[in-house]
């Protein structure tokens, strides 16, 4: 697993997180934060898995 992937799941899950708290807070920020943070490491994991795609092709 790349470092991108694990950083991307911790940002997701911190954005899920915020979104929770937002919606239980009736925090309407909170909740454009926590999904924001979701998108942003859902594409991070996305990139972390093509980095890692490539080094394993330019091993063999």
């Amino acid at each position: 697993m790349h470092r991108d992937e694990m950083k991307g799941a911790a940002k997701d899950a911190k954005g899920s997180m915020k979104k929770a708290v937002g919606k239980a807070t009736d925090d309407e920020r909170l909740v454009a934060e926590g999904g924001m943070d979701k998108a942003e490491g859902k594409i991070q994991k996305g990139v972390g898995g093509v980095k890692e795609g490539l080094r394993d092709a330019l091993k063999h």
